[in-house]
């Protein structure tokens, strides 16, 4: 019973055949160390080879469960005549890992690339979870461009906390804001965190993990309906094998992701992160992802494809509702039906399942609105400033902003540094009024470096104690998809490199108009030249290592903060055997 017998049966030679298939010692080392796990021969017949890529890991709490999902993507694989094979990846939690997880987006991306393509794979399933895990599992299996399946964790369980609904992330800034208030309790505070995150799984807000869950399956590149089960729910298994089964056909179809990552999916992808109210974060992993298959995508974009979609999906942090309640509703395919007979979403796009789209009821209109009846009207969503403050583009997520505060003028109050600000932010005496605009630099994908979500500062506790809840904010950083509030972020170019942010001055006054998309600095343009002039870089401490390397490669926020040396598709070619 010897692999190449079994070869000729097969109507196409797969990938995995240079490994397998080999004769003489090349071929028996491949073979004979697979066996020591105990496979029996009959595997190396020629079927198809699937990786199964899982960053479950103990310090990234939202993908701890994978390993479980993993055994379910066996399952699938098996049914379908494949060989599955799990192998670990680096997990960016963004909830532990300092100084932010966005800083091993990349190297995360790069790993799932190189492990894919030095492999015997033919096809490979992704299973992710945290935030910064679907991008980067996506850009590396792109930058392959063997065939591929994505498998999100799904949602934690809706929070509960003395008989309402609690999300993770969004409930963290406002419970902050009722101790700092004075309105509750720290020890109420201690017992409201074990209510937020009551099961396995990612944020089960409308965050950037559930958001790129949503858009990983508008981009085409999920099974229907496989972003929001819940990560405890039997079908989140369900899907998980389903998936197994699925990619084991796409590899004998040689469906691959640049067939599926094209301009129309991703123009799919920015309309529906519209609609459901998704993370400002999703612009700039999906700006790094078109840019690993080749496909023009600005940020630009977001705004004119966002400004005719409507907000249709009513969770926090802009809403009322959970992913547990989109999930039930209908979810994603929903969504996507109600965009589609709108004439907002190109249909007949490809996806894994190599089928069009079929339409989805909706079950519960409160959750998923109608687009005659939204829960936000057209040009709420997330909008694109320009300005001599943003020459390259800034960003603001309308439906999570005060309204009143979306045209707006104020004198600055410049930090050099996200912990210089929270130094002095419960300070009575700071000089900070309801008009003041905070502007927190020093947070880009150079500056801090890794571009963290440190830019929805708290609002100064001397005026939460006066009833303020929201000021206007502007950072040259990301804020978590959880947060809400007037925030202005991603400004590019950044503070670090001689961004217009850099030579702002407490007391000058800024204009933010919203309606304009326009961000600007009243200061005249020789006295900037004068501060420019004068501005010296911030010396970096990093010599060596992958920080060097980051802040030495990584490309500005308009441009995805990838790296420059990783923009395109390198392809699967079978590395050289040295055997």
């Amino acid at each position: 019973m010897g692999y190449r017998g079994g070869l000729r049966r097969r109507e196409r030679r797969v990938r995995s055949a240079a490994w397998f298939g080999a004769s003489g010692r090349a071929g028996m080392i491949h073979r004979s160390w697979m066996r020591s796990q105990g496979f029996g021969p009959e595997v190396f017949d020629g079927r198809p080879v699937i990786g199964i890529a899982v960053s479950a890991s103990e310090l990234a709490p939202c993908n701890v469960h994978l390993d479980r999902v993993a055994e379910a993507v066996k399952r699938g694989v098996w049914q379908a005549g494949g060989f599955p094979l799990a192998f670990p990846t680096m997990a960016t939690g963004e909830t532990l890992m300092r100084p932010t997880a966005m800083l091993y987006r990349n190297l995360m991306a790069m790993e799932v690339e190189e492990l894919i393509r030095a492999n015997p794979l033919d096809g490979v399933v992704l299973l992710s979870g945290c935030d910064k895990t679907t991008p980067a599992m996506l850009m590396g299996a792109a930058s392959v461009d063997l065939p591929a399946v994505m498998v999100t964790g799904g949602p934690m369980l809706n929070g509960k906390f003395r008989g309402g609904d609690v999300g993770s992330g969004t409930h963290v800034w406002k419970f902050e804001e009722e101790v700092k208030a004075g309105r509750m309790t720290e020890e109420e505070c201690f017992f409201a965190e074990g209510c937020m995150a009551r099961s396995n799984g990612h944020c089960m807000t409308m965050g950037t993990a559930s958001t790129m869950a949503c858009l990983a399956e508008a981009l085409g590149m999920q099974l229907p309906g496989s972003a929001t089960w819940p990560a405890v729910d039997a079908r989140r298994f369900e899907t998980a094998q389903a998936a197994g089964r699925r990619i084991v056909a796409m590899v004998e179809e040689d469906l691959r992701p640049s067939e599926i990552l094209t301009r129309a999916a991703f123009e799919n992808a920015v309309r529906v992160n519209a609609a459901i109210g998704g993370s400002t974060n999703a612009i700039v992993h999906l700006l790094a992802l078109a840019g690993r298959v080749g496909v023009p995508l600005a940020m630009s974009d977001f705004d004119e494809l966002g400004r005719e979609v409507p907000t249709l999906v009513n969770l926090m942090p802009s809403g009322q509702f959970l992913m547990e309640d989109f999930c039930y509703a209908g979810g994603v395919p929903v969504v996507l039906t109600r965009l589609a007979e709108a004439g907002l979403l190109h249909t007949g796009v490809r996806t894994v399942t190599g089928k069009p789209r079929e339409p989805a009821e909706c079950w519960n209109d409160d959750v998923i609105t109608a687009v005659d009846a939204p829960f936000q009207p057209p040009g709420t969503g997330t909008a694109v400033l320009t300005g001599n403050l943003a020459p390259e583009g800034a960003v603001i997520k309308q439906s999570a902003a005060s309204p009143e505060l979306l045209a707006h003028t104020g004198p600055a109050l410049v930090f050099d540094t996200a912990e210089d600000y929270h130094r002095v932010a419960d300070d009575p005496d700071l000089p900070v009024t309801p008009d003041t605009i905070l502007v927190i630099r020093g947070a880009g994908p150079k500056g801090y470096p890794g571009m963290p979500e440190v830019a929805n500062v708290p609002v100064p506790k001397k005026l939460l104690e006066q009833g303020v809840t929201d000021i206007v904010r502007i950072c040259d950083g990301r804020m978590s998809g959880t947060g809400y509030g007037t925030v202005v972020l991603h400004v590019s170019p950044e503070s670090a490199v001689g961004g217009p942010l850099a030579l702002v001055r407490t007391g000058d006054r800024i204009t933010l108009d919203t309606p304009a998309r326009q961000l600007t600095l009243h200061v005249p343009d020789d006295e900037l030249a004068v501060r420019r002039e004068a501005w010296t870089p911030p010396e970096s401490p990093y010599r060596s290592g992958y920080t060097w390397l980051y802040r030495e490669h990584v490309t500005q926020a308009h441009l995805g903060a990838d790296f420059d040396f990783l923009h395109g598709t390198r392809g699967s070619a079978v590395p050289r055997d040295s055997h």
